[in-house]
């Protein structure tokens, strides 16, 4: 785990207007995808969701610690399943990544998820992308089991309670 010390340098780096707050803007410029490009807004905002302790929309310097190693156990995370070092994650290496996770997934799921989580239309998810694909499928396969009492991954539920389900999750 890194020092406390590395940490505040690093938060007070990111903390651009020095309110003693990380936002979802200053989270974004920090991070990087590996690609030169921005890190993708609905991700970062994703991550902010996660770790903001209040809802307020930001990130102290307490919950930074933990936003910290959660992107860092996502770029070993990330290194370990790009296995031709490209950069990004392609259809084999999804697949491969997924069923590691414990995740039995179709081809026509698997495609499904390239196309939704592939910004760029390249056949492939960025790093960025990867962290929210990966975030939305735990999202969504919890609130699936809390209504799967059985475990044999089929539910039946009306169709309010689907929407409930749905819109209470910080996807």
């Amino acid at each position: 785990m890194a020092t406390r010390e590395f940490l505040w340098s690093v938060f007070q780096r990111v903390d651009k207007d020095r309110s003693g707050y990380i936002s979802a803007d200053e989270l974004q410029m920090a991070l990087s995808n590996g690609t030169w490009t921005p890190f993708n807004p609905e991700t970062v905002r994703l991550m902010i969701g996660m770790f903001d302790k209040h809802n307020s929309g930001v990130v102290s310097f307490e919950d930074f610690g933990a936003l910290w190693k959660y992107v860092t156990d996502w770029q070993n995370c990330f290194r370990t399943f790009d296995r031709d070092n490209s950069g990004n994650i392609d259809k084999s290496e999804l697949r491969s990544a997924l069923t590691a996770f414990g995740y039995r997934l179709s081809e026509n799921m698997i495609d499904l998820m390239m196309k939704k989580f592939d910004r760029y239309g390249k056949g492939t998810i960025l790093f960025d992308d990867f962290i929210q694909c990966c975030v939305v499928l735990y999202t969504l396969t919890a609130a699936f089991r809390q209504h799967d009492t059985d475990q044999d991954g089929v539910i039946t539920i009306h169709y309010e309670q689907f929407l409930g389900m749905v819109f209470s999750l910080k996807v």
